[in-house]
């Protein structure tokens, strides 16, 4: 989880700095919006799903019973 969150920071803060910082530094800032995407791995919500997931991870099962599906608390 830790290590999830740091990355979200990393990336998350590289993608805000590249454009936040384009009045001041020009647009060689734009050169940190690499390192954003790479930090999350692809893309801003793959990262956000990922977080759901880890979050949740053990907390929930899905259950399907006559073609509909629904999400439960899993059973201690």
């Amino acid at each position: 989880m830790p290590r999830h969150l740091a990355r979200g920071a990393v990336g998350f803060g590289a993608l805000i700095a590249a454009f936040a910082l384009i009045p001041v530094f020009g647009p060689a800032t734009l050169l940190l919006a690499p390192v954003g995407v790479v930090a999350l791995r692809g893309c801003p919500m793959c990262w956000a799903i990922g977080l759901a997931e880890t979050v949740s991870r053990g907390r929930l099962r899905r259950e399907c019973t006559n073609g509909s599906c629904e999400l439960k608390p899993a059973s201690r």
